[in-house]
């Protein structure tokens, strides 16, 4: 079957009256979801990645006051003038003007000082695809292709995710983290990918890549700044000590993760456990994002070694994620060890097996696909 993306999660639901902050990494599809989803033939669009556009807004913001005319405004890729954001908000106090305001990093912005309109736009996020987006969805190929939309259905992902890596990564990121030395901040990718889903360790990156260890908090927080990184948190509402206090890191996408460390996972690798999981994640960041926003993610880790993958809400469910065909009792050591020490409502074990079932303990054994129909209906978390 081929993969065609169906419908994106975001819905275009802003109200009249309203102002949005759309943000989300380089080619998640912003722009098209713009035009496909969103505009009705209504609106003004000015897309600064156009020469004309970005030279002669940047030469004079003021232009766009001036050529204001009355239209819902859609501008593209806003952080590459903040200066706009001030005419933007002179446009919704004194016009009561709407605007859609597209970006791929905040920290142009606030390193600019720029105005951030101050509560009167709200924020939404595109991320990479959710395989509920796909007709066709092929889980193992997802796995190195990711789920960048035009990498994802590229007939050569591996040309294009080198591109993605080298123009985007490696250069525009470095440059905006203000570092010449890009080889260094290519090796800082390398290791952060091959650490991806692994316990945050400043020291130990920044030994493998040979630069500080304050230089990596910074390159870290970069990667979070441009939205292609999230910092997943170890539960901590627990009076026991013996709990992990240290973050998780991932990469936004399993198919960059996987480039990077340069892996190529299979059904049945240790690596294709790991970017499973991680696969996951994705799913449960872009349910937050489209359906519960105030949602918490985070992960449950004794000094011991028991661990579970993900905890969603105030113990609401805990799921731990195997990449296999078939789940043992041997593999449930975190998820009995938590729900020994506290009271979980649900406890799921998303894998490959076929068909889904219940254990005597309680614990459900979730095949992937099932696992996405039930968190997309609303049946493991129900949507705000």
């Amino acid at each position: 079957m081929t993969m065609q993306i169906i419908r994106r999660h975001l819905e275009p639901n802003l109200p009249p009256g309203r102002s949005a902050f759309l943000w989300g990494p380089r080619r998640v599809g912003k722009t098209y979801w713009i035009h496909h989803h969103f505009l009705t033939g209504q609106e003004t669009v000015i897309d600064l990645l156009e020469t004309d556009a970005f030279a002669d807004y940047a030469a004079r913001p003021a232009l766009l006051r001036e050529r204001w005319n009355g239209q819902f405004t859609v501008i593209d890729e806003v952080q590459k003038i903040p200066a706009l954001l001030d005419e933007v908000h002179w446009l919704i106090e004194r016009k009561n003007a709407s605007f859609l305001l597209t970006g791929s990093s905040a920290r142009k912005l606030r390193q600019s000082h720029a105005n951030l309109l101050a509560g009167r736009a709200w924020r939404l996020e595109l991320g990479p695809l959710s395989a509920t987006e796909v007709k066709g969805f092929d889980l193992e190929r997802s796995m190195w292709t990711g789920m960048l939309p035009p990498l994802f259905l590229s007939p050569d992902p591996d040309r294009d995710l080198r591109a993605y890596v080298a123009d985007y990564l490696k250069e525009e990121i470095a440059t905006e983290a203000r570092q010449q030395n890009v080889p260094a901040f290519a090796e800082f990718l390398r290791v952060a990918a091959l650490t991806s889903s692994e316990l945050l360790n400043y020291t130990n990156v920044a030994r493998e890549t040979g630069v500080s260890a304050k230089v990596v908090r910074t390159y870290f927080e970069i990667l979070e700044d441009t939205m292609l990184a999230h910092r997943i948190p170890p539960w901590a509402r627990s009076p026991d000590r013996r709990m992990i206090q240290t973050e998780k890191f991932y990469l936004f996408d399993v198919g960059i993760a996987n480039y990077l460390a340069r892996r190529r996972p299979q059904i049945g690798s240790a690596d294709f456990g790991k970017s499973f999981e991680h696969w996951v994640l994705m799913e449960l960041m872009n349910y937050r994002r489209y359906r519960q926003p105030e949602l918490d993610i985070r992960f449950w880790r004794t000094s011991a070694g028991h661990e579970v993958d993900f905890i969603l809400g105030d113990m609401v469910v805990a799921i731990e994620v195997k990449g296999a065909r078939r789940v043992h009792v041997g593999d449930l050591g975190g998820l009995t060890a938590l729900r020994e020490s506290h009271r979980v409502k649900r406890a799921v074990v998303v894998c490959l097996e076929k068909e889904p079932r219940v254990l005597e303990s309680g614990i459900e054994i979730v095949p992937w696909r099932f696992f996405l129909e039930r968190l997309w209906d609303g049946d493991l978390v129900p949507a705000s």
